[in-house]
């Protein structure tokens, strides 16, 4: 069932690719006769286009093809996907052009006005057909339909986060059909373990396992390996989460020194360009956030006051870039006072403390929208890890390996972790390990798809306090 599933949906899609790539055209057409004020008896009808229409289409489909387009990728982003489709447009364009002009002799006038039209309206509307295919698939496989069955082999901290994840991501189309341990017995989990890794091949056949994600990042290879090889012998897909060292490593450079090569580390603190490129796109984001929002600020700002005594803004010393502390501005969502008598405490769910309209500004993250005037100020970015009080931060470098790692970046209005819904009452060891992947693998393509991303969630995290 999985497997023709797989089949309709990839058929799907390359059908709806066509789809678009031919109304590309056809507007592109329409749009040339309107732009230079022609008539189709100066250019032809869309009839003499039908050759150029179909070389087009079939170079397109193939570059998708080649460049894995129409082969499946849990978890890619619209953004990722966006990229991949500008590229690919942009090259199968200049093929199909090159095409038209071997193949078609004394053809249509496919000019250059009416190239570009075609392939700008061409990456717009292949990506508003992926998007809909998407949902309909991610509508799909949250009900079960072509689901993977999966298995996750490893029964610690990082299998139960996987896990987790999967949970809060029912759209992956992955059904968790039970866990493996590295050894006979162990705690309760919430779905069955079924065994240990001794046993993974038969347990494999036993389950009807489609894919099988080892979660055991603190193993050796000695013991990842079998577990490997057990997997592509019972044929089934496999993923590693990686270790410790694989994710502060994922770009390395040789170097040498008086003749012995060495392995460098990829240097993560941002220096140069790249801090003078962040720092430019903070101060605009955050300019124009403040221009645009300001009627929206003003009328949270008069509801508070109308709404409960104490004053509209609310400022919390909180821990920035190089662990030093700056006052982070929110509007006020609690009692005044709400911490006289306990202290500082973690908010929670339902936190009884907040106001009647600090539960809906909350909800909607309206209450850190004066965070804009701190990121103008240079004292938050954008995008970067959440900040948390001097109290919290103490106590979880303790605990935590690498915690204070954090805090080689700005603090951020929204963050790796946030946009995969850790944010809240979450785990922080979870979030720790977002924001250390966000660190070591920054870039300002990365920082847009968040904000992307932070924006097509804003109205639906459940996770927001």
């Amino acid at each position: 069932m999985k497997d023709k599933s797989s089949v309709l949906f990839a058929g799907l899609l390359v059908v709806v690719d066509m789809a678009m790539m031919i109304l590309a055209f056809i507007f592109s057409y329409y749009l040339r006769l309107w732009t230079e004020q022609l008539t189709p008896a100066d250019i032809g009808t869309l009839g003499n286009f039908l050759a150029v229409i179909l070389i087009q289409v079939l170079t397109l489909v193939s570059v998708f093809f080649f460049t894995r387009l129409y082969h499946r990728q849990r978890g890619l982003s619209h953004v990722d996907e966006f990229y991949s489709i500008f590229v690919a447009v942009s090259v199968g364009t200049i093929m199909s052009v090159a095409f038209n002009s071997f193949i078609i002799r004394n053809g249509p006038d496919y000019t250059r006005r009416m190239i570009v039209f075609s392939w700008a309206l061409t990456i717009v509307l292949v990506t508003l057909g992926r998007l809909l295919h998407s949902r309909l698939r991610w509508s799909l496989q949250s009900r079960g339909v072509g689901s993977s069955r999966v298995l996750i082999v490893g029964t610690g901290e990082t299998g139960r986060m996987i896990l987790n994840a999967i949970g809060r991501l029912p759209g992956l189309g992955y059904e968790v059909v039970g866990m493996v341990s590295q050894h006979s017995g162990g705690e309760e989990l919430e779905i069955p373990v079924l065994g240990i890794t001794d046993e993974l091949t038969s347990l494999i056949a036993s389950a009807r396992i489609d894919e099988v994600i080892i979660a055991l990042p603190e193993a050796s290879s000695s013991e990842i390996l079998p577990i490997i090889s057990d997997c592509h012998r019972a044929k089934v897909a496999t993923r590693v989460y990686p270790s410790v060292f694989q994710l502060i490593t994922s770009d390395l450079s040789i170097g040498h020194l008086g003749g012995l090569p060495l392995l460098t580390v990829r240097d993560t603190v941002l220096r140069g360009w790249r801090l003078t490129l962040k720092r430019a796109m903070d101060v605009a984001g955050s300019a124009v956030g403040l221009v645009l929002l300001s009627p929206v600020m003003l009328l949270v700002a008069v509801l508070i006051k109308l709404d409960s005594r104490g004053s509209a803004f609310y400022t919390q010393e909180r821990m920035g870039l190089d662990e030093k502390p700056f006052h982070m501005i929110k509007f006020r969502s609690m009692r005044e006072g709400a911490e006289n008598e306990t202290g500082p405490v973690w908010a929670v769910k339902e936190d009884p403390r907040r106001t009647r309209l600090g539960a809906f500004i909350r909800r909607f993250s309206l209450d850190e929208l004066p965070q804009f005037i701190n990121v103008f100020l240079g004292e938050m970015s954008l995008v970067g890890p959440r900040p948390e009080r001097p109290v919290f931060v103490e106590q979880f470098k303790q605990i935590i390996p690498r915690y204070v790692e954090r805090h080689q970046e700005k603090a951020g209005m929204t963050g790796w972790a946030q946009v995969n819904g850790l944010r809240g009452d979450t785990s922080i060891l979870d979030r720790t390990k977002y924001d250390l992947y966000y660190i070591e693998n920054w870039s300002i393509l990365f920082d847009l798809k968040i904000i992307i991303k932070t924006f097509s969630t804003f109205f639906r995290d459940k996770a927001a306090i």
